[in-house]
């Protein structure tokens, strides 16, 4: 079976382009320059702000190292501990990131701990 148009159809006319008026370019014009201008040059309105961390937990700014290192220490390990104790009641893939978690904290315990023993080595 032979077809009889051609795939794609030959064409010997280029297709006539009517020209946009005038006031269609000026629009797109203005247009392209608003989305340039609002991505590139934001106005003020859009640019974030310095973010203000929130005062309701704060930890008192005369607080020496040692004890803000012994308090994460302490922290840590009772979130090691929670993490531990509900494994227990778990099965399966859920047991297992328990566990994993577990095991992360336990490891930012022991930096903790290193860095509280370079704070006041205990010879």
């Amino acid at each position: 079976m032979s077809k009889v148009v051609p795939d794609p159809p030959i064409t010997t006319q280029t297709p006539d382009i009517e020209p946009a008026p005038p006031d269609a370019l000026l629009r797109d014009r203005e247009a392209v320059k608003r989305a340039l201008d609002y991505y590139l040059d934001p106005p003020s309105q859009y640019v974030e702000k310095p973010r203000r961390p929130s005062t309701m937990f704060l930890v008192a700014p005369n607080t020496d190292t040692e004890s803000l290192l012994a308090q994460a220490c302490e922290s840590l390990a009772s979130a090691s501990v929670m993490a531990s104790d509900f494994a227990t009641n778990l099965i399966g893939p859920q047991r297992n990131t328990v566990l994993a978690i577990q095991q992360i904290v336990m490891l930012a315990e022991l930096a903790v701990n290193r860095a509280l023993d370079n704070v006041d080595p205990r010879v």
